[in-house]
């Protein structure tokens, strides 16, 4: 990973997805479907990447 990924992760992506955790848990309603589509598509994106990068 080159540096800019990693500056890209800790001060956009990771922030982000933290403020939609917080989010979605504020809802009571539907704060748990909320978390697990987030989680769900965290692990697909992380997954992606690690395929896609492991081919280079």
């Amino acid at each position: 990973m080159s540096a800019t990924s990693i500056i890209f992760f800790l001060f956009f992506a990771l922030p982000l997805v933290a403020f939609l955790f917080w989010l979605m848990r504020q809802d009571k309603e539907k704060g748990k479907l909320g978390m697990f589509i987030l989680a769900a598509l965290v692990i697909l994106a992380v997954v992606y990447t690690l395929v896609t990068y492991s081919k280079h």
